[in-house]
């Protein structure tokens, strides 16, 4: 939750007036519990957001594994609660098993994913969204991190996040 991209992220929702909750994983930082492939981390995330979103306004977002996390997360609420913007950032779909985000949330979501990612491939990213007609937004140069392109990270996010829905 303290890495770069991930504050960006939280910036730019505070900014479009959403409530931002970042939270580690299991086993990372000062978190209890240990790693669980994704399962684990799953409950977690849909347990903040049962505390947090009970009765108010939804958005999801991600970062690499927590791109993985969240695409999880909408297909487990999708029916009942779906979000109104989902942002991944980095998706890790070359190290898991990301789950499509259905095609009625298409508009909502936003994919964007570094150029020269040197941890998750563009062409594993791309190979996951072609299946589902899911755009993906590329930042030339871009790497995993980010760097020198946080405020242009930030930008995309917010023009997104203050789109109105169709």
């Amino acid at each position: 939750m303290e890495n770069k991209v991930v504050q960006t992220l939280a910036r730019a929702f505070v900014l479009c007036g959403w409530r931002a909750v970042r939270f580690n994983f299991r086993g990372v930082g000062k978190s209890q519990g240990a790693y669980d492939e994704g399962r684990g981390e799953l409950a977690d995330l849909l347990s903040v957001v049962a505390h947090f979103a009970s009765d108010g306004r939804l958005a999801m977002a991600g970062f690499s594994f927590g791109s993985f996390v969240a695409a999880h997360a909408v297909q487990a609420i999708a029916a009942t609660k779906p979000p109104e913007k989902i942002v991944l950032v980095g998706t890790a779909a070359s190290r898991f098993q990301v789950a499509p985000i259905a095609p009625e949330l298409h508009e909502r979501t936003l994919v964007i994913h570094g150029e020269l990612d040197e941890t998750v491939p563009l062409a594993d990213v791309m190979a996951w969204a072609r299946p589902q007609n899911l755009p993906v937004m590329v930042v030339p140069g871009g790497e995993h991190f980010f760097h020198g392109q946080l405020p242009l990270l930030r930008g995309l996010v917010v023009r997104h996040l203050s789109a109105p829905l169709a």
